[in-house]
């Protein structure tokens, strides 16, 4: 995200859509009730010939909507918000649906915008600078292909074996390795950096591989052994806390190793807090070293004020994607858990 322009006066924020990962932080940004303004494009009014105006084109123009519905479609790179227009040339008091996507401009304007939306934006530039993770996890017989988006981790494609006997709604291919190797360089970005995995020897197969065919890409791959393969595999590394700096580094490898903690912590009787309740407690006390936070419970609202005092207490606030395996096991003991700097009565 790039942010161009801010105006306190007005509670106006000007950003400028640059990835997907994008639309997932403005779907955490934008509230209902925020007042959108983007272009967009709309039937020109013709009030005295309905028939005309529905065959009519749509034209380009920017409109403002009051935001009642906002949702997030990651497999259409989309992110729609509809509501009332309130400004604009034409329609005022009518529905539109702005479809946001990447390369578009768009105005955010709150009444207020708390410490945790400003964190937001904040991080959202910062996570544009960090490169993603080009992810292949395979064995002998399959392999899985996937990338560390900011709002989750996203399976992009399954590649197997044609002799493996399995059945499988993906593509099987007679040359297994070659394939993988040309489905990466379909995927591979500038600085994004690959990351092989899995048990047995096919890992470093493919990677030999790939260094005759695409040196510059698989020459520069970290390599790692894991017990599982596929999906599995990814959270093992992740959650292991082996690997590169690039990819402990990664914000997906950061929440997973801050949820694990949290878990050995609760399991131990360590220094933990979590429930609302207990968490609100240790917050007040200035207790909370770390606050773990899903996202679906911030969008609810009524924890701000907690997250609020723990950054005013010198404390750090992280909030889990709900689409990653980490916020899956966050969610499981109710969406908020606390690591604490020291023990409560």
């Amino acid at each position: 995200m790039r942010v161009l322009h801010q105006d306190r006066g007005t509670g106006e924020i000007k950003m400028m859509i640059e990835t997907l990962d994008d639309l997932w932080h403005l779907y955490n940004i934008i509230d209902e009730g925020d007042m959108i303004i983007s272009v967009t494009y709309r039937r020109e009014e013709a009030k005295s010939d309905k028939i005309r105006a529905e065959r009519a084109e749509k034209k380009r123009m920017v409109l403002g909507v009051r935001a009642e519905k906002i949702e997030f479609h990651e497999t259409e790179s989309r992110l729609r918000i509809l509501g009332v227009i309130e400004e604009g040339p034409q329609d005022i008091g009518s529905y539109h649906t702005l479809n946001l996507a990447e390369g578009d401009v768009v105005t955010v304007r709150k009444t207020h915008w708390s410490p945790v939306k400003l964190e937001r934006v904040r991080r959202s530039v910062e996570d544009a600078r960090r490169p993603r993770l080009l992810f292949v996890s395979l064995d002998n017989d399959e392999a899985t292909i996937a990338i560390a988006r900011q709002f989750g981790m996203q399976e992009i494609a399954r590649i197997c074996t044609s002799g493996s006997g399995k059945m499988y709604e993906q593509k099987c291919s007679d040359d297994y390795y070659q394939e993988i190797v040309d489905k990466v360089r379909q995927l591979a970005e500038p600085g994004v950096p690959l990351v092989v995995l899995g048990p047995g020897f096919a890992k470093e197969a493919l990677v030999n591989l790939g260094k005759s065919k695409e040196p510059e890409l698989f020459g520069k791959a970290f390599v790692y052994h894991t017990g599982q393969t596929g999906m599995a595999g990814i959270h093992e590394l992740m959650k292991s806390g082996i690997g590169s700096e690039t990819v402990q580094g990664s914000r997906a490898a950061q929440e997973t190793k801050a949820v694990e903690e949290a878990l050995e912590r609760i399991a131990k009787d360590g220094l933990v807090a979590y429930g609302l309740g207990d968490v609100r407690n240790a917050a007040m006390a200035g207790a909370v070293d770390t606050l773990l936070v899903l996202d679906t419970e911030v969008r609810k609202g009524g924890v701000e004020e907690v997250m609020e005092t723990v950054e005013n207490n010198r404390g750090s606030v992280m909030v889990i994607s709900e689409r990653f395996e980490a916020g899956k096991k966050l969610e499981a003991i109710g969406g908020m858990v606390a690591l604490l700097r020291y023990k409560l009565s």
